[in-house]
C-alpha cells in the first residue's frame, strides 16, 4: 500500500546487481521506488506484492526523451522524488589502444551522460522543494586507475569531478550528493554487464591479456555483498550527516588509503620543481 508519508526512491539500472538489490531492500522498508530498466520485463517481478508503492518504467539512461517520461510518470503517481540513484553503468576491458570508438563512445554515453541527463532532469523538482539526495555510482575505479580498464575510470573519473562540483552547488538548497565508490562486489559487473575488446597485440598479451582473464575468473568470487552494501547506502542516504564519499568493501577502503599513500609520494617526489614554478615573492 502506498505510503505519502515515505520517501519516493528513484532507482537507475535495476534489473541486476546493486539496483536490483537495492529496490528489495527499499520495498522491504515500505518505501516508494521507481524500478527502472531498459527492459521492464526483467524487473517486474519486484513489484510483485508491491503494486501501490512501485512503479516500474521503461528506461534507457541515454534516452532523453524517456528520462523526461519516466520522470513525469514518478511525478504523477508520487507527487515527489526524494532521492535518485544513478546507478546504471557498465564496464568495458580493452587496452588502451585497442579501444574501438564505438564502444569507447557508448560507455560515456551511458556512464556519464546518462547520468547527467537524469541528474539535470531531477534537479528542478529537488530545487523547488528544497530537499532531495543525489547518490551517484561511481567505483573504487573513480579514485584508482588499473590496466585494461583505461575508458571504464575515464567515466568514473568524470563522475567523481562533476559529483564533487555538484555537492557544492546544491549544498545551499537543501540536496545533498553521495558518491558511492564499490570495490569488488558479487554483482555480474565483471561478466555477463561488461564489454570487452579483446587484446590481440603481443605487446599487451602479459599485462592487459592477464588483467581481463583474471577478472573474468573472479566474477561471481568477489567479497562484496550487494545486499550489505545495498543497505550501506540506504543508512548513508538516512544519516543525518551525510558526507560526499561512500567507499564499500574493505578491498575499497585499503585501495583508495593506499592512493592517499601514492599521491603524497608522487607529491613531495617533486615538491622542489612544484614549488619552483611560482613567480618569486618579491616578483609578485
Amino acid at each position: 500500500m502506498e505510503n505519502k508519508n515515505a520517501p519516493v526512491w528513484f532507482v537507475t539500472g535495476c534489473s541486476t546487481g546493486f539496483g536490483r538489490e537495492l529496490v528489495k531492500l527499499l520495498l522491504d522498508k515500505d518505501y516508494n521506488v521507481v524500478i527502472t530498466a531498459r527492459d521492464p520485463e526483467k524487473i517486474k517481478d519486484l513489484a510483485e506484492g508491491h503494486e501501490d508503492n512501485s512503479l516500474v518504467v521503461k528506461l534507457d539512461v541515454t534516452d532523453k526523451s524517456q528520462i523526461t517520461d519516466a520522470v513525469k510518470q514518478t511525478l504523477d503517481k508520487f507527487g515527489k522524488i526524494d532521492v535518485l540513484v544513478n546507478n546504471a553503468g557498465y564496464g568495458y576491458f580493452t587496452s588502451i589502444e585497442e579501444g574501438e570508438e564505438d564502444k569507447i563512445r557508448d560507455q560515456f554515453e551511458t556512464n556519464v551522460f546518462g547520468l547527467i541527463s537524469m541528474t539535470q532532469a531531477v534537479l528542478p523538482h529537488m530545487r523547488e522543494k528544497r530537499k532531495g539526495h543525489i547518490v551517484n555510482f561511481s567505483s573504487i575505479g573513480g579514485l584508482r586507475a588499473y590496466m585494461a580498464t583505461g575508458y571504464y575510470h575515464a567515466t568514473k573519473f568524470a563522475v567523481e569531478g562533476l559529483s564533487e562540483s555538484l555537492s557544492q552547488e546544491v549544498a545551499s538548497l537543501g540536496i545533498k550528493v553521495l558518491l558511492v565508490e564499490p570495490g569488488p562486489f558479487r554483482t555480474d559487473w565483471a561478466g555477463r554487464s561488461t564489454a570487452r575488446t579483446e587484446t590481440k597485440l603481443d605487446d599487451y598479451k602479459d599485462t592487459v591479456g592477464k588483467r581481463m582473464a583474471a577478472s573474468l575468473e573472479g566474477s561471481g568470487k568477489q567479497a562484496g555483498d550487494p545486499v550489505r552494501g545495498s543497505q550501506a547506502i540506504i543508512d548513508a542516504v538516512e544519516d543525518g550527516d551525510t558526507k560526499l564519499r561512500l567507499l564499500l568493501g574493505k578491498m575499497a577502503y585499503d585501495m583508495a588509503n593506499e592512493k592517499l599513500d601514492i599521491l603524497k609520494e608522487n607529491f613531495e617526489a617533486y615538491k622542489e620543481l612544484t614549488l619552483g614554478s611560482d613567480f618569486p615573492e618579491n616578483e609578485r
